[in-house]
């Protein structure tokens, strides 16, 4: 990362206070890549900030696999949840909403108020569930530009993703290459590896093997494979972790039962696991939309269509680029943020990169970790004195 990249003038940093989720209504056909047509489709999105009158202000924060349109600030609701990234989204924060309009959107196919697997289908007047078709990263780029459009954006500042919101990013810069200014691909990759693959396959079948997942209709049978979506959720979060994070954190501590004797013992580390997957289950998302959304990872792969060259798939690209990784990401390793890198330098693109020291593994993206907040707000500084 370049060291003459100056940060915002310093703020006291602040939420953006109590938000409320907007609705986009999309009501034309919308033709996804797998060659289902939907007959339109619904998109929950927050806002936070101003749009300037130029409208050249307006940052995209692409989410996560289990993410969601509340990034910042406190939910409407009574629970009043701060935003998933609230630590990096407000004024005198990373993306600085005295100086940004930032959009987060719930991705198709999502359950946070998107269309999605328990939407209504007009066919047959019940939820789609397991019918929903595939949607990948393209689709969801796609749908995001026609929300862009309604709100009279032509141009995103930039687009900001983590982790399968850095492939979103990606996607953009190669679909829209005039439609964005910059893109940040943080903690991501240009597809997955095969070990990747095979976690998000062992999480899906965890969910199949629920008895109460009834083929994805559980909901017509009045069920929910929560068992199965709690072991999904405790194999990806093993996956988000590191080693030394976990071993930090837990070691081999004790939480109950008598270790001597072998009896009923349960280790931190596993009371932890079982606390995460609780929680995710205790947060209503969505099997079905798990399994599509772990889908849309596995085929992410830009550089299919240009014979396997990443390069080739990034050459249209016009915008400024940061890639950051973290050294301890084993499952978005700094390896294939490196890879995201190469392809652009050999492409001729602008990009900065940067490999953050952190022991927190791949949930590092979401931490407000002081080099890494501290990179972000100088590059988004100077992307905003390109506009």
């Amino acid at each position: 990362m370049s060291t003459h990249l100056s940060t915002y003038a310093q703020a006291p940093e602040e939420s953006v206070g109590l938000v409320e989720p907007q609705l986009y209504q999309h009501t034309e056909p919308f033709m996804l890549q797998c060659g289902t047509e939907l007959p339109g489709y619904e998109l929950v999105y927050e806002t936070y900030g101003a749009l300037n009158e130029a409208r050249s202000n307006a940052v995209l924060i692409c989410h996560a696999l289990s993410g969601h349109h509340h990034a910042a600030g406190l939910h409407h609701e009574s629970d009043r949840k701060p935003g998933w990234w609230d630590s990096c989204i407000g004024p005198g924060k990373a993306i600085d909403t005295r100086h940004y309009y930032v959009i987060s959107v719930n991705n198709l196919g999502g359950c946070h108020g998107s269309t999605g697997p328990r939407s209504i289908n007009p066919e047959t007047g019940s939820q789609y569930g397991p019918d929903f078709p595939t949607v990948v990263v393209r689709d969801w780029v796609h749908s995001q530009r026609h929300l862009a459009t309604h709100l009279g954006i032509e141009r995103f500042a930039a687009v900001i993703g983590g982790s399968l919101g850095g492939m979103q990013a990606l996607q953009w810069s190669i679909d829209y290459p005039q439609a964005l200014n910059a893109a940040v691909v943080i903690a991501s990759a240009a597809r997955l590896s095969a070990q990747n693959i095979a976690f998000n396959e062992i999480a899906r079948q965890a969910i199949t093997s629920d008895p109460n997942y009834f083929a994805g209709r559980y909901s017509d049978n009045n069920s929910m494979p929560d068992r199965g979506l709690m072991l999904a959720r405790m194999i990806g979060h093993v996956t988000y972790l590191s080693d030394d994070g976990m071993r930090e954190k837990f070691g081999r501590e004790i939480k109950s039962g008598d270790l001597q004797a072998g009896n009923d013992v349960e280790f931190q580390v596993e009371s932890y696991l079982h606390h995460q997957g609780r929680s995710f289950v205790a947060q209503e998302f969505d099997a079905n939309t798990y399994m599509l959304m772990t889908k849309a990872l596995d085929l992410f792969d830009p550089a299919r269509s240009t014979s396997d060259s990443l390069n080739q798939a990034l050459a249209a690209s016009q915008c400024r680029f940061l890639v950051l990784s973290f050294t301890t990401d084993w499952r978005f390793s700094p390896e294939r943020s490196q890879e995201i890198v190469d392809a652009l330098m050999a492409a001729r693109k602008n990009v900065a990169s940067a490999v953050i020291d952190s022991p927190h593994g791949h949930d590092s993206f979401l931490l407000p970790l002081p080099r890494y907040t501290k990179t972000l707000s100088a590059f988004l500084a100077q992307n905003l004195a390109n506009l």
